[in-house]
């Protein structure tokens, strides 16, 4: 075999292997695709929600009794067995989200352009604001009462992994010209991050007003009258590739609050 014919024998193959190659990514990236139609399939919507003993003990909370009475609708109105999964950090759940193992975060989430990157938003189902949790002015504690905005300059406040205040607190340094220390926690639960503030672990902690009044009454000590961010839209998260679930999810929802508003009329 003279060097003209083995050359191009190694350019067939290696076109060949090219082509393989990208039947085999195209193979992947089809089997990784779970939209609508893929969750028709086997039958199951999986539903992930935030785990906090808060939550279990407040029979009357408005979000899971929300979430309890959706989850009934869309299994009544599409035949889809909704299965509901619980995690105690957001963290986890996008992680998990990403990996096909849930479909919908049912959590309020806050809407920023950066959550809107990597996330895709239901209808707004809620509004918020973040607030700074800190230990009630006591002259026993040498730790300083943060009272407005400017007194964050160098100070570390703790927040969660993908906490939308993340993004708030990096505006409010450029406005006040100071730096504003952020250290990210991920894998605890909210309950978790209050006692750590409560029991001097860390002073100063970014959450949403929700939260904070939640816990309220198990942490009586902790203050969150400073306020950092202006009010948020709130929403659902789903993967940015499932546009027809979305669409579905956000018409199931309209649906439901109708239904909901006509029973109370």
């Amino acid at each position: 075999m003279n060097t003209k014919r083995l050359l191009i024998l190694l350019i067939t193959l290696l076109i060949i292997n090219l082509l393989v190659m990208l039947i085999l990514i195209n193979k992947k990236s089809a089997k990784t695709t779970r939209d609508l139609p893929e969750i028709m399939l086997n039958n199951t919507l999986n539903i992930v929600t935030q785990y906090d003993s808060i939550d279990f003990q407040l029979q009357s909370d408005y979000t899971a009794r929300f979430l309890y009475e959706l989850c009934h609708f869309i299994t009544k109105r599409s035949g889809l067995t909704v299965q509901n999964h619980y995690e105690k950090d957001l963290e986890t759940a996008i992680r998990k989200l990403e990996k096909n193992e849930y479909d919908v975060i049912a959590q309020n989430i806050s809407v920023t352009n950066d959550n809107r990157l990597f996330l895709a938003f239901t209808t707004q189902t809620g509004k918020t604001r973040q607030v700074l949790v800190q230990r009630r002015k006591n002259e026993s504690d040498s730790v300083l009462f943060i009272s407005n905005q400017l007194e964050l300059a160098n100070q570390t406040i703790y927040v969660t992994t993908n906490s939308s205040a993340i993004l708030r607190l990096n505006n409010l340094s450029e406005e006040i010209a100071e730096p504003i220390h952020i250290n990210e926690l991920s894998g605890y639960s909210s309950e978790e991050l209050f006692d750590m503030v409560a029991n001097y672990e860390i002073d100063y902690l970014a959450t949403d007003i929700d939260s904070a009044l939640k816990h309220a009454e198990l942490f009586p000590d902790l203050d969150y009258s400073t306020n950092i961010s202006f009010t948020q839209l709130q929403a659902w998260a789903l993967r940015k590739t499932s546009p027809i679930l979305l669409d579905s999810l956000n018409v199931w929802m309209s649906e439901f609050n109708k239904s909901t508003r006509g029973k109370k009329q």
